[in-house]
């Protein structure tokens, strides 16, 4: 019998699941589409590898097992999965149509709604991933300034702008790589050292965990202002969860451009950029950015349906007051265990991460121990507390419970001196996120003659 969200006395069963990842193998390089869901970041042997289906804050895998979901499908799924309002606006869509031969209303509502919502949206572009939107803010920023080199502090997608200054940058030409740089985050004074005249754009994600220093954000935004550059904002993740606007609305911050995608939709493929009107306006003539599918009518529908719900129904308090019960719920049970050298949950309360000290041992061999002793108990857990609307106080106490009854076995791991002894499958592997270098001055351009 599969298990549910309860004290289990066994691991789940995931035959089914190593069978469509055996069949995989045989077709798929890789065989994710989405690295943070692959096989690498939930430990083989008992983790499922693949879901069916998913209601509310519960997901199930193709072997029939239930886990509470704090993942949220790393990131899109702010409301809930299966989520009535949104599912209805799509449905109703659905009988129209999906992609037509012009353009559809939904983009001109959706963009209105947009720019009530999002201080900077003088101006709206619609596209359908978050590595397009971002690709699209540079193209655009390097057009309007004239410059070429680019900042960056954060993950910022696939393309090769990016992609190109970290570790996988196989197939990047080096020329595209000497034209971004990378800074360390709330360090202003490597920003204020390195820019130049030639930096079109600073990208940053205003927080991913570590919140920015008093000031800092605005003084970036000034640095930047003062030597020409555009700052922007990669709200990913931020966006519509911290609050309604994003980070710029939080912090009271408007960049020049911003981009979102993920909880906007409710799980639905769409990204946005918004920004000044004047940059913006280079998109009309000057910089070539389309495709095909950004008027794809399903996801503007229940990109709609998704704000007017996270507005109507004050979702960004409710993450907030939820997610924090999770996360202080977590430290004060390692606190009455006496752990609080070896873990602690950090970031905001929207979007918290359990995290292991130096002292306690192999970081990766811990967050493998914890993720398969949770996902025994029914949550699917991978680290983080990515709160949705559908999750329950009833979700967090046995969320608290499950913690409350996995953290002695994880402290005993730790001071057996031992952890992989307790492990029933692989260690995870690090997930791919961080650059490669830090603080680098861009490299002076050559002086002809």
């Amino acid at each position: 019998m599969p298990n549910t969200v309860s004290f289990n006395e066994q691991y789940p069963e995931i035959s089914l699941s190593e069978a469509y990842y055996q069949r995989a193998l045989n077709v798929q390089k890789p065989v994710t589409q989405t690295l943070a869901k692959g096989p690498g970041q939930f430990t083989k042997g008992v983790a499922p590898k693949y879901l069916q289906r998913g209601k509310g804050a519960r997901v199930w895998d193709v072997d029939g097992n239930e886990y509470i979901d704090y993942n949220s499908a790393i990131g899109p799924i702010s409301l809930g999965y299966a989520y009535p309002r949104v599912d209805e606006a799509i449905r109703r869509q659905l009988e129209e149509g999906i992609t037509f031969s012009l353009m559809h209303p939904l983009e001109v509502e959706l963009s209105e709604l947009l720019r009530e919502v999002i201080p900077n949206a003088e101006a709206v572009k619609i596209t359908k991933t978050g590595a397009d939107a971002c690709s699209a803010a540079i193209r655009v920023a390097r057009a309007f300034t004239g410059r070429d080199k680019v900042f960056c502090c954060g993950y910022h997608g696939w393309h090769d702008w990016y992609i190109g200054i970290t570790s996988r940058n196989a197939g990047i030409p080096t020329s595209i790589q000497d034209m971004t740089y990378t800074f360390e985050y709330n360090d202003i004074e490597s920003v204020k050292a390195a820019l130049d005249n030639d930096v079109a754009a600073v990208i940053l994600e205003p927080f991913i965990f570590e919140a920015p220093k008093e000031g800092y954000l605005q003084e970036l935004l000034d640095v930047c202002r003062a030597n020409g550059t555009l700052l922007i904002f990669d709200e990913m993740w931020t966006g519509f969860r911290i609050a309604l606007g994003g980070a710029q609305e939080y912090f009271k911050v408007k960049p020049d451009l911003a981009v979102y995608s993920k909880a906007c939709a409710n799980g639905m493929p769409i990204a946005l950029l918004t920004g000044r009107s004047d940059v913006m306006e280079l998109f009309n003539s000057e910089v070539f950015s389309y495709t095909t599918f950004g008027g794809e009518a399903l996801s503007l529908a229940a990109c709609v349906a998704t704000i007017e719900e996270l507005r109507d129904k004050q979702v960004p308090q409710y993450l907030d007051e939820k997610g924090a019960l999770l996360k202080d719920g977590y430290n004060e049970l390692v606190r009455q265990l006496e752990m609080e050298q070896y873990t602690h949950c950090i970031g905001y309360n929207c979007r918290s991460m359990v995290t292991f000290s130096p002292t306690a041992g192999n970081a990766l061999e811990l967050k493998t121990l914890m993720q398969q002793e949770m996902i025994k108990r029914g949550v699917l857990w991978a680290g983080f507390h990515n709160m949705c609307f559908s999750h329950t106080d009833e979700d967090i106490a046995y969320t608290l419970a499950a913690y409350a009854d996995v953290l002695p076995l994880v402290k005993a791991a730790i001071e057996s001196g031992n952890i992989q002894q307790h492990l029933k499958g692989e260690v995870l592997e690090a997930v791919f996120r961080k650059v490669n270098h830090y603080n680098i001055k861009p490299k002076p351009t050559p002086v002809a003659g």
